[in-house]
């Protein structure tokens, strides 16, 4: 079983983060698509998401999990401590959400934008679908 996770491909701190994610991902649990790819505006009209989608989406045995869900049940599949952080989930969503949408907003003021993809490893490229 896989999850799918849809992030923004030209946010570097975005880019960063599923970096981070496959290095902490041994059984290759969660594949990627970039939000400006077709596969992930499919699955966003399949869910009827409407407008500009400013979130890391999670999307797991059916379900669309955006913002500081998405983010925290992704930690939960990870090695490491990191999975701890799953324990941020018992904070009320709009608490959460507040925080996630503070850095959502200031991503490219702060971490900049990319040009350029990742070229990955062919055992990492083929968790990339587009």
């Amino acid at each position: 079983m896989t999850a799918l996770i849809l992030y923004d491909g030209v946010c570097n701190f975005c880019n960063r983060s599923v970096q981070f994610i496959i290095k902490r991902d041994p059984n290759a649990y969660y594949q990627f698509a970039s939000l400006q790819g077709e596969t992930a505006q499919k699955l966003l009209s399949d869910f009827r998401v409407k407008g500009d989608v400013d979130s890391f989406i999670l999307i797991e045995d059916g379900q669309l999990y955006v913002k500081s869900t998405a983010a925290l049940r992704i930690c939960k599949q990870l090695a490491g401590t990191v999975r701890f952080l799953t324990f941020f989930l018992v904070v009320p969503r709009p608490i959460r959400d507040f925080f996630y949408d503070i850095i959502a907003k200031n991503r490219y003021k702060w971490f900049g934008e990319s040009d350029h993809c990742l070229i990955p490893s062919d055992d990492i490229k083929k968790r990339f679908v587009d």
